[in-house]
């Protein structure tokens, strides 16, 4: 087995260890009479880094292994692009939030599209829903409390969109299939300006 899938497969098996334990202390935690919600919200927070930290260490390995594992994880990223971004459009506290969930459902949406008939040319087969990971992500979204759910967002935001950053990046420069590698490579742009428009959101801070 290559090195890196090695790294990955280990970081890979670790890590669902810490989100099956932090789903069951999510599920035991007695909230705080006082302030209902709150160990959920401290749980939520370390599932969305862990998975960020799969998700960083994934891009990397897949991004310069398989063809495969390229349409899987960009297709997954552009449906939960989506799905996050429309739960944002609507429970986002700020008016910048809700903007920029509503241009997540639409850039994501064209990127997805653009993509079909080129995973089409390659023969490959997209899913057609969330893994466990993005789910996870999502029903953390669903869960925060309004007062907290900006930050989740941006929070998850930030490290999805470093994460496909990655994935395009590596699958542009040493991907297998030449139309896939040029979609990669025209999606790194768009990838990259969602990313500096979520840190500059972080960057402001709570309006």
């Amino acid at each position: 087995m290559h090195d890196a899938m090695k790294t990955f497969a280990l970081f890979a098996a670790a890590a669902a260890t810490a989100l099956t334990l932090a789903a069951c202390q999510k599920k035991d935690a007695q909230p705080d009479p006082a302030d209902p919600g709150t160990s959920n919200e401290a749980v939520n927070a370390v599932q969305d880094a862990t998975a960020a930290a799969v998700g960083a260490v994934a891009a990397n390995t897949i991004g310069q292994v398989s063809t495969d594992d390229f349409v899987t994880n960009a297709a997954i990223s552009d449906m939960y692009e989506i799905e996050a971004g429309k739960i944002a459009s609507t429970k986002g506290r700020s008016a910048d939030v809700k903007a920029f969930g509503k241009m997540m459902v639409a850039d994501h949406t064209r990127m997805a599209n653009d993509m079909k008939p080129l995973v089409s040319a390659a023969g490959k087969t997209p899913p057609t829903g969330l893994d466990e990971r993005r789910k996870g992500m999502i029903d953390n979204l669903n869960a925060a409390k309004p007062e907290d759910f900006d930050n989740a967002y941006l929070s998850q935001q930030e490290a999805a969109h470093s994460e496909a950053l990655d994935l395009m990046k590596g699958y542009a420069d040493k991907g297998d299939d030449i139309g896939l590698k040029g979609a990669a490579a025209k999606a790194v742009p768009t990838i990259q300006a969602h990313l500096d428009k979520v840190r500059a959101l972080q960057a402001a801070g709570p309006k």
